[in-house]
């Protein structure tokens, strides 16, 4: 009996969406009356409310608002009732839904507002009322997070307009509703561009010219790089092009994504007059085989045409088998090797966004060829003030080993260019993909970035912009640093420095937490103590102090990098160890010499870890070693410098005969005493600055800056 009775109720809905599309109002009262449910769905989410905005009819759209239909109910799509009255044009349906709540912005699930709709479809009467009602002229179609990562969306109501051929709305919309002409959609396309989209719609080519005639920009691709003056030639639009090519800034030699010019698209369709055109307008007739291809056309008009305006047999392309020297970059580079394109002096490059290596301030920086080389294109205003730092300090440092190579510069259409090689990732990537790499690999990059920082302040410069992103690894995994637009000579301004340095500190914090503490998001590191898992960091003591260190130069301590490349936080294990068996040399300390203050400061607060220091070696081995010192009955004391004593007495002994179950009990000495005692060589390293004993601690002479 239920399901009988759900059936039946079924019928009554379905019957209101039949008697709403066919216009019958008293079959729709009766049908309400019945129990017909207003908000009845049928496929695409299609509410009787919608269907009756569509069909007009104004008195069923009252009675359906008056039976509890919601005025701004949405269908799948999201569009309202008041969308669809605005593609059906009907003014009247767009005031009454403002009435009861509509808003004039209101979009659908794919950006589409009322005004927009009106566009495409033509309605003036509606866009002129939407218009006076405030719609926004120039938004921008808004959709999802993952359409807009697709390129969807971002179209407006003149794109469209343009796009269906609606030449008197796009009249309206420019001269007396000011909208914008050179908004781009989320392809970066123009109202001109999709004004091609469609060549056979109606007024296409009279749209286009109008929009020039409003000084649209010219200089914008399609999806497949496809320039306005490649587009009008495709579409033989003989006018359009001479109109184009009379803009300024139409460049008549630019290519598409595949290398092609306006007049190799012109040869390939045998468009003899546009040829012609693009000839005396400077096209260049080196862009492809033309001659050939007009040859195998058998169009030997066109092929004497070519020849008399310079084009050439046989013209050489690139070979197939190139392979470029990078990496990550190297499909890129096949193909903007393999395609033509203008060039710029002895640049090759094209500013598309697959081509594109990172954003800039002023331009970005992109893949490219200076003189045959692989290299990275970096765009600046032509008076950049900033391309003149970058320029004057990698020429002046140009002998640093750690520092990108300036190729050369070019100028062309107000943009300077300047060329550097080219590196496979920044430290930001680097780290994120090596998450695993062991802790002396994390370190060289480190001591490389330091090396270089410390040879640009041999140079009188500093950088002022050290970050992740600014330090590149190169395909060999060297170390380069980069940007260098902030750069300034210092003089004698330790402050600027001292800016360096702590940059440096915050880069070790990022490094040895292997990014997990970016602080070029945060502004400014924090303090060493709070980095989560510093403590279980290899050499954490070493780790700790250089950070402080950098963090706190002070403008009057001199902290210079060519003190800091050789803290102990730089020194492999084994020079570690060596350090302290030197110290542990002195005659004072094997001695024990009271007069001497060294040894008061070596001895004096103890940490905890070495303290006690003679019950934390193996008992075998404490015993054995005291043995030596049974006739005397002065075993090693408790003190620090008998414990350097102690680490001395073992290197010079443990690799003898006699001493061979001792050696097997440690193992590796170096090894041993690090981890036994781990902050035994910052408090050593420390406690001897400024002393006889600094003459132990690793320096120039030790190599460390060329290891």
């Amino acid at each position: 009996m239920a399901a009988n009775s759900e059936t039946a109720s079924q019928e009554v809905d379905q019957n209101l969406v039949e008697a709403v599309k066919a216009g019958n109002i008293e079959e729709v009262r009766e049908l309400l009356e019945r129990g017909a449910d207003v908000h009845f769905q049928v496929e695409g989410g299609w509410m009787p409310l919608h269907l009756a905005a569509q069909a007009e009819k104004e008195d069923i759209v009252h009675l359906l608002l008056e039976k509890g239909a919601e005025p701004c109910a949405r269908k799948n799509n999201g569009a309202t009732p008041f969308i669809v009255a605005a593609i059906k044009g009907n003014v009247s349906l767009l005031k009454y839904f403002l009435s009861k709540g509509s808003d004039i912005n209101e979009q659908d699930n794919n950006g589409f507002t009322a005004l927009m709709e009106a566009a495409s479809y033509g309605r003036k009467e509606a866009l002129e009322f939407l218009y006076r009602q405030g719609a926004d002229v120039n938004l921008r179609r808004e959709t999802s997070e993952e359409k807009t990562k697709l390129g969807q969306g971002g179209a407006t109501a003149l794109m469209d307009a343009a796009e269906r051929g609606h030449l008197h709305i796009v009249k309206i919309l420019l001269d007396q509703m000011g909208a914008d002409v050179n908004v781009r959609d989320n392809m970066h396309r123009n109202a001109l561009i999709r004004t091609f989209r469609k060549p056979t719609v109606e007024n296409a080519e009279s749209i286009a010219g109008f929009l020039l005639d409003h000084h649209i920009d010219v200089n914008v691709r399609d999806e497949s790089g496809k320039t306005p003056l490649i587009l009008a030639v495709e579409q033989k639009q003989l006018s359009l092009v001479q109109k184009l090519l009379e803009r300024n800034g139409t460049d008549v030699n630019d290519t598409d994504k595949e290398g092609k010019t306006a007049l190799l698209v012109a040869v390939e369709k045998q468009f003899k007059d546009i040829v012609c055109l693009l000839c005396e307008k400077g096209a260049k007739t080196d862009c492809g085989n033309l001659i050939a291809i007009a040859n195998r056309l058998y169009d030997t008009d066109l092929a004497d045409l070519l020849r008399r305006y310079g084009a050439r047999e046989n013209v050489h392309c690139p070979t197939t088998d190139w392979r470029p020297n990078s990496k990550k970059w190297g499909e890129q580079l096949k193909h903007l090797n393999r395609i033509y394109r203008p060039m710029i002096g002895k640049l090759k490059i094209f500013t598309e966004k697959e081509y594109k290596i990172a954003d800039t301030s002023e331009g970005g920086v992109y893949l490219g060829f200076f003189d045959g080389l692989e290299t990275a294109v970096k765009i600046f205003r032509d008076d950049s003030e900033r391309a003149e730092k970058e320029i004057d300090c990698i020429l002046e440092c140009r002998e640093n080993r750690h520092l990108v190579k300036l190729y050369g510069t070019e100028i062309n259409n107000n943009c300077r260019y300047v060329c550097l090689s080219l590196c496979e990732r920044n430290l930001e990537e680097h780290l994120k993909n090596h998450r695993d790499a062991d802790v002396e690999s994390t370190k060289g990059i480190l001591k490389s970035l330091f090396k270089a920082v410390h040879e640009l302040h041999q140079f009188g410069f500093v950088h002022q912009d050290l970050h992740p992103k600014n330090i590149l690894i190169d395909s060999k995994d060297e170390v380069c640093l980069a940007d260098f637009d902030k750069s300034c000579r210092f003089a004698n301004d330790q402050t600027l420095v001292h800016g360096d340095l702590r940059a440096l500190g915050r880069l070790v914090q990022y490094v040895v937490t292997k990014g997990e503490d970016p602080f070029v998001e945060k502004g400014a590191a924090r303090e060493p103590q709070e980095l989560a898992g510093l403590a279980e960091i290899p050499d954490h003591m070493e780790t700790l102090d250089l950070i402080q260190t950098l963090l706190s130069p002070g403008v009057t301590s001199q902290t210079q990098l060519s003190d800091i490349l050789y803290h102990p936080f730089f020194w492999p294990c084994n020079m570690r160890y060596r350090f302290l068996r030197d110290v542990g040399n002195e005659s004072d300390i094997k001695t024990r010499n009271t007069e001497n203050k060294t040894l008061e400061k070596l001895n004096r607060n103890p940490s905890k870890s070495y303290s006690k220091w003679t019950s934390k070696i193996d008992k075998y081995v404490m015993t054995e070693m005291n043995h030596f010192y049974k006739k005397k009955k002065n075993p090693y004391q408790d003190t620090v410098t008998d414990l350097l004593k102690f680490i001395r007495n073992i290197g010079e002994h443990i690799d003898e005969k006699v001493n061979a179950q001792m050696k097997e009990t440690i193992g590796d000495p170096a090894q041993y005493f690090q981890k036994t005692f781990p902050e035994l060589v910052m408090h050593v390293y420390k406690n001897i600055q400024n002393t006889e004993f600094m003459k132990h601690i690793p320096n120039a002479q030790n190599s460390l800056l060329d290891n």
